[in-house]
């Protein structure tokens, strides 16, 4: 299992970036979490290599309402995080 850490820069805030890649990480089976800061969307995702260049891919991408201008990208320890979790959500 590895972990992915990711800074996505672009036209991603209010566009539906979050719940476009939350909804990939799960299709995937990936465990982390994704959250807005500033201007800019920041996740962890959890797994295999295969999936996680998957979802980076996705975060390259975007939903087609967004704009993505760079990805940061670093790899951590991971932290056995369980579930997918959109952070910062107000219900």
């Amino acid at each position: 299992m590895q972990r992915l850490h990711v800074l996505i820069h672009g036209k991603v805030i209010m566009v539906g970036f979050r719940y476009f890649i939350r909804n990939k990480a799960l299709f995937l089976g990936l465990n982390g979490w994704i959250r807005n800061v500033d201007d800019k969307v920041e996740a962890v995702f959890e797994g295999p290599q295969e999936k996680l260049d998957k979802i980076l891919e996705y975060c390259e991408d975007g939903p087609i309402t967004s704009e993505v201008e760079k990805v940061d990208v670093k790899y951590e320890k991971p932290e056995n995080i369980k579930g997918f979790e959109i952070k910062g959500e107000i219900i």
